[in-house]
């Protein structure tokens, strides 16, 4: 990590955040659990800040089994209570049931593609309403949630500040106006 990089000023002076930026922002991903976790955190920021999220984001991991989509698809009312009581995590019941209730979903999802990744390819990232197609397979999805998480996941143009070192790397296209 070079420190005398310029970078968004969200990053200033958070080495979580400071990492996050440099290293996964905007880097595609295929594995399915790891696209579980990317989409569940962006759940989770909702109404919140992204460093909240990942100076939680190991206790997240924890509390929820490595967002391994199986093993979340078959917590129970039991996980939900112990879920709500762990001060280590965001401890929002609706963001929580939701984590559990697209692991459900994703399941069907990837029983159908044959993986997340796959579902995600069908969908064309610049179409006006991309986030309805998520909508139709999750829940607590709208479309601040999937622009951030088709960002954050290489599939859109990342937002950068213009002083930002990876402002200059980001490439404009279309897609810049037509998720919101």
């Amino acid at each position: 990590m070079v420190s005398d990089k310029k970078r968004c000023t969200w990053v200033t002076g958070d080495p979580l955040a400071i990492k996050y930026h440099d290293d996964e922002y905007g880097k595609p991903l295929d594995g399915d659990d790891e696209l579980f976790e990317r989409l569940s955190l962006e759940i989770f920021q909702a109404g919140l800040n992204w460093r909240m999220v990942l100076r939680k984001r190991e206790a997240l991991r924890k509390a929820f089994k490595n967002f391994s989509i199986g093993r979340v698809a078959s917590f129970t009312e039991k996980d939900v209570v112990r879920l709500m009581e762990d001060k280590g995590i965001i401890r929002n019941k609706l963001k929580i049931n939701a984590t559990i209730e697209n692991a459900k979903r994703l399941k069907k999802v990837v029983a159908e593609y044959g993986s997340f990744a796959n579902y995600i390819s069908t969908i064309d990232a610049g179409q006006k309403d991309v986030h309805k197609a998520f909508k139709r397979q999750f829940v607590f999805i709208g479309p601040k949630i999937v622009e951030s998480f088709l960002q954050s996941i290489g599939k859109l143009p990342q937002i950068h500040e213009p002083d930002c070192w990876k402002a200059r790397t980001r490439r404009k296209t279309r897609l810049d106006k037509t998720v919101r």
